[in-house]
């Protein structure tokens, strides 16, 4: 079962469960999924990677807001953007640990022969592609960066 479908059946069951938060954040990552299969120039298809790009720019995006919302003393909005930002990293793949992506990004700074700060574009565009949806990108940026100099 492919994450839209998933997504799909977790709705009906956030219905009945009355799950308000879950069934808001839900229906917004279907309302994405949808606009990206019509969208110009689509095949109509969602292939799983596609969905999960856009499952870390919804929580990107929550987690954003949730900080706003800190910062301007609105702490119950900041709750509900931080819990709907949590059921939607349930369809995101096992995320890394600190040492697991240090690991992995020695392994490719070995690989592309990366020697310094001015090789961190090199090591950048491998990393994204190899640990796309495991590990954010900030985190990425910051390893490989501490991992240079």
């Amino acid at each position: 079962m492919n994450l839209f479908d998933q997504v799909s059946a977790d709705i009906k069951a956030a219905m009945l469960a009355k799950d308000k938060i879950r069934l808001q954040a839900l229906r917004g990552v279907k309302k994405e999924f949808l606009e990206a299969k019509t969208a110009k120039g689509s095949d109509g298809e969602l292939s799983d990677e596609a969905a999960v790009k856009i499952l870390q720019k919804m929580i990107k995006q929550r987690k954003e807001s949730a900080e706003i919302y800190v910062t301007q003393g609105r702490p119950e909005l900041a709750q509900d953007e931080l819990s709907e930002a949590a059921c939607i990293e349930v369809y995101l793949p096992k995320q890394m640990g600190a040492e697991e992506l240090e690991q992995a990004l020695k392994a490719i700074i070995e690989q592309t022969g990366a020697v310094g700060a001015k090789d961190m574009g090199k090591v950048m565009g491998m990393a994204t592609k190899t640990l796309a949806g495991k590990a954010e990108g900030r985190m990425i940026s910051e390893t490989v960066k501490r991992l240079l100099s």
